[in-house]
């Protein structure tokens, strides 16, 4: 049986005021304690209107320091307000559960310990992206790699398809200690992509907006130039497919035969 204290982990969406649902507020509003990992300084101090009490998780980052361990402590300082018997609130960038580790590993201690656990979705950078550039991922189809994951694993990218590359400010860090890498790592990234993209295909380097007054990025590159390119921890890379899909003759042939034996099975009942 869950305990009185309890963890919700909610979204703020992407643009300040603009994304963030009812229900979603109602956990900020209603929680004893509320923590907040956004993305701007002005987002935070709009949480801090909603909650002048709101604790920032912003300040267990350091540069030198493993990610690992940041988010470590960052899932310690709510759970033990949980375990305290307190309504806790995670207000976070975003979509809590998208590209966002804290969030899920809160989530499973606080149920793992016996507590009440949510995670309400919020607008991602990937809603946001589909609706600025006009994708819809279901026609040719999208695939999605974080950068140092493309880079450290024998990963099959299909070119047929969109191809969407996260966090590729940080492609190649190795050490989780670090906010950015430069122009020799993407270079090692842009070798690995020109084994399935020509050096001239397009690349839109994105980032979706985050307040109302401003635009979402939308550079049209080529894979050439983001060697040397602004590439930023919140930037995206797009690649539009470079080949046409192909059909399945095979399995095609054998969906008509399927089609036809159930036809023929209908006539005779």
């Amino acid at each position: 049986m869950s305990q009185q204290g309890s963890l919700a982990c909610v979204g703020l969406g992407m643009m300040l005021g603009a994304h963030l649902s009812p229900r979603s507020r109602s956990h900020i509003e209603q929680a004893d304690v509320v923590f907040a990992l956004v993305s701007d300084p002005l987002v935070e101090l709009w949480v801090q209107e909603m909650r002048p009490d709101m604790r920032s998780l912003q300040p267990f980052y350091n540069e030198g320091t493993s990610r690992l361990v940041s988010y470590g402590a960052m899932v310690e300082a709510m759970l033990t307000d949980v375990r305290a018997g307190r309504r806790v609130c995670g207000v976070f960038y975003g979509h809590p559960g998208v590209f966002a580790l804290v969030p899920h590993k809160a989530v499973a201690g606080a149920r793992a310990e016996g507590f009440e656990a949510v995670m309400e979705p919020g607008i991602s950078a990937e809603d946001c992206l589909y609706a600025d550039l006009g994708i819809d991922p279901g026609k040719y189809g999208c695939q999605h790699f974080e950068a140092s994951q493309l880079m450290f694993y024998q990963r099959r990218i299909d070119p047929t398809a969109y191809l969407i590359v996260w966090q590729v400010g940080m492609a190649g860090d190795r050490s989780l200690a670090r906010f950015s890498t430069g122009p020799a790592y993407r270079r090692l990234l842009v070798e690995l992509l020109a084994k399935d993209y020509p050096l001239a295909h397009p690349v839109i380097a994105y980032e979706a907006a985050t307040l109302p007054i401003t635009a979402p990025r939308m550079d049209e590159l080529r894979l050439s130039d983001l060697v040397d390119a602004d590439l930023r921890l919140q930037t995206t890379l797009v690649f539009p497919p470079a080949l046409p899909m192909q059909r399945n003759q095979e399995m095609l042939d054998r969906l008509a035969l399927l089609d036809r034996e159930m036809e023929e099975g209908k006539c005779r009942q």
